[in-house]
C-alpha cells in the first residue's frame, strides 16, 4: 500500500503523462484498500480472509471525447502504456457535449481539516476472532437461539488519492472497525433468523461484541411464532434499522443522472414541500468520524454540510459536473467515482433530524398496524414511485407491539408516503444513513 504522499504522486504523474502524449485534459484516481476478516461458526474458526489491492483509474479527454481505463500494475511502464490506452480510446470515443472536469473555479484550493477518519489501529486476526467468538457467544446464549449462522469481525483501511490536470490534487485515509453475529431460533418449520451488526471509523467507537451479540439472540427469538394478519390500509412503522431505505429512494429520486434522463418520481417536486412541516434530511460529508465523510468529491470539489429536505421542501439535486451541464446547473460537490468509470452522483452521511415524540408515544393511538423491522425485495419503481415490498416485524394493536408477523407486503407511492411520514425522537448514528423510528399512515398491508 502507497502512503498518502506516494499515492498522491503516483496519480499526479500518470495525469502527466497523458498530457505529454496529448491528452487535452485528465484526471486520475487511486484507491488501495487492505482488510481482513474473521468468521466464526459454532465456536470454530471458518475462515480468515486477508486482502489487500491497489487500483488506478485514468480519465481522458479528447476534446468532448473520453475514455477511462483502470490498472492494479504501478509500474512507470505499466503506467505509459496505460495512458497511451486511455488517448487512443478517447479519440475513437463518441463525442459528448456535456463531458470534461469539474469547472476549475470551484476546485478545492485549501487544505480541509482533519475529519479523523483513519485509526491508528490494526487489530490482528487474533483479536479480531475474539471479538467474533465472544459475539457469537452471546448470541448463542439467549434462550431459544437453536443455530448459528456465524458472527465475524473485520478491520479495514483504505488510501484515496486523486489528481486533475487543471490543478487539483489530494488524498485521504480511512479505516474500518465492524462485528457482526447472525443466529437461529426455534425447530423444524419455525425457525426464525435475525442478526445485529456494527461499523465505525475507530475501534474505540465499536460497540461491545457481547451486546452485538445479544441483540441478534434477542431478535431472532422475538420472531417466532408469528401470526396471520387482514389486509387492510393501516398505520406501518418502520424500525430505525430499515427506515434508512427511505431516504435511500429519496436519494436515488435526486441524483443529477436520473433527473436528466428523466426517469425520477420526483422530477416535479424541487423547491415544493414533499414530506411534513418539520422534516429535515441533511447530508453531511464533513462529520468527524463519519462512515461516508470525504474531504473533496470524485472531481476535486469541496464537500459541504447541506439540507437536501427543509422543512419538509426538496431544495435541490445532487449532481455531478456531466449532469450539472445536463440542467444547466453547477455541479453540487457530490460527485463519486470509482477506478473504471466516469463520475457519478452520490449522497455521503446522511440524517433525518429526530422528531419531537418517542417511538412508544409514536405509536400510542395505533389501534392496529405494523411494526416493520425487515424488508423484502426490490419491488420499487424509481419512475412512478410506487412502492410494494415484503416485509415481516410484529402486529401493533391498541398503541403496543404483539406478536411477531411474517411474509406481509406493504405498499404504497413514496410521494404519498413521504407526506405522511412521521420521525420519533430516537434518532442514533449507526450508518451511512440514518433516521429514527417512522410512521407512515394509510399504507396497505396484504397479510401472508
Amino acid at each position: 500500500m502507497l502512503n498518502l504522499e506516494e499515492a498522491q504522486k503516483r496519480a499526479e504523474q500518470i495525469v502527466e503523462a497523458a498530457r505529454r502524449i496529448g491528452a487535452d485534459a485528465a484526471d486520475a484516481i487511486y484507491v488501495c484498500d487492505a482488510s481482513t476478516q474473521v468468521h466464526m461458526r459454532l465456536g470454530v474458526l471458518e475462515d480468515v480472509e486477508r486482502s489487500e489491492g491497489e487500483e488506478i483509474g485514468l480519465r481522458v479527454f479528447a476534446g468532448k471525447r473520453s475514455a477511462t481505463v483502470s490498472s492494479s500494475d504501478m509500474s512507470a511502464d505499466a503506467l505509459a502504456k496505460l495512458a497511451e490506452r486511455a488517448l487512443a480510446m478517447a479519440q475513437e470515443a463518441p463525442e459528448d457535449q456535456y463531458a470534461g472536469l469539474a469547472p476549475e473555479d470551484l476546485l478545492l484550493r485549501k487544505k480541509t481539516n482533519g475529519l479523523d477518519l483513519a485509526d491508528k489501529e490494526d487489530p490482528e486476526p487474533e483479536a479480531l476472532k475474539e471479538r467474533a467468538l465472544a459475539a457469537e457467544d452471546a448470541a448463542r446464549s439467549v434462550m431459544g437461539v437453536t443455530n448459528s449462522e456465524g458472527a465475524g469481525a473485520g478491520a479495514g483501511r483504505s488510501h484515496i488519492a486523486l489528481a486533475t490536470s487543471h490543478g487539483f490534487s489530494g488524498s485521504y485515509a480511512g479505516t474500518s472497525h465492524s462485528c457482526y453475529a447472525s443466529v437461529l431460533a426455534g425447530e423444524g418449520l419455525n425457525m426464525q433468523r435475525d442478526y445485529a451488526s456494527h461499523s465505525v471509523r475507530h475501534l474505540a467507537d465499536l460497540e461491545g461484541a457481547d451486546s452485538i451479540g445479544h441483540r441478534a439472540g434477542q431478535r431472532a427469538v422475538a420472531r417466532l411464532n408469528p401470526v396471520k394478519i387482514e389486509s387492510g390500509q393501516m398505520p406501518v412503522i418502520f424500525d430505525p434499522r430499515i427506515g434508512s431505505s427511505l431516504v435511500g429512494h429519496l436519494i436515488g429520486g435526486i441524483v443529477g443522472s436520473a433527473i436528466a434522463r428523466k426517469a425520477s418520481f420526483l422530477l416535479e417536486s424541487l423547491g415544493k414541500r414533499i414530506f411534513r412541516e418539520g422534516i429535515n434530511i441533511i447530508d453531511d460529508p464533513q462529520r468527524p468520524r463519519g462512515l461516508r465523510s470525504r474531504p473533496f468529491d470524485g472531481e476535486g470539489l469541496p464537500t459541504k454540510r447541506s439540507a437536501l429536505i427543509e422543512d419538509g421542501v426538496l431544495t435541490g439535486w445532487l449532481l455531478d459536473s456531466a449532469s450539472a451541464r445536463q440542467l444547466g446547473l453547477q455541479p453540487t460537490g457530490h460527485a463519486s467515482r470509482g477506478v473504471s468509470g466516469a463520475p457519478g452522483a452520490s449522497a455521503s452521511n446522511v440524517h433525518m433530524e429526530p422528531g419531537s415524540v418517542s417511538p412508544g408515544a409514536l405509536m400510542a393511538d395505533v389501534k392496529r398496524g405494523i411494526y416493520v423491522t425487515e424488508l423484502i425485495g426490490m419491488g420499487v419503481n424509481s419512475v412512478t414511485g410506487d412502492y410494494s415490498r415484503g416485509a415481516s416485524g410484529f402486529l401493533i394493536e391498541n398503541g403496543a407491539t404483539g406478536p411477531a408477523v411474517a411474509e406481509i407486503t406493504i405498499a404504497g407511492n413514496l410521494l404519498d408516503m413521504f407526506a405522511e411520514l412521521t420521525a420519533a425522537n430516537d434518532l442514533e448514528f449507526r450508518h451511512g444513513v440514518n433516521v429514527p423510528t417512522l410512521r407512515i399512515d394509510g399504507m396497505m398491508v396484504a397479510g401472508g
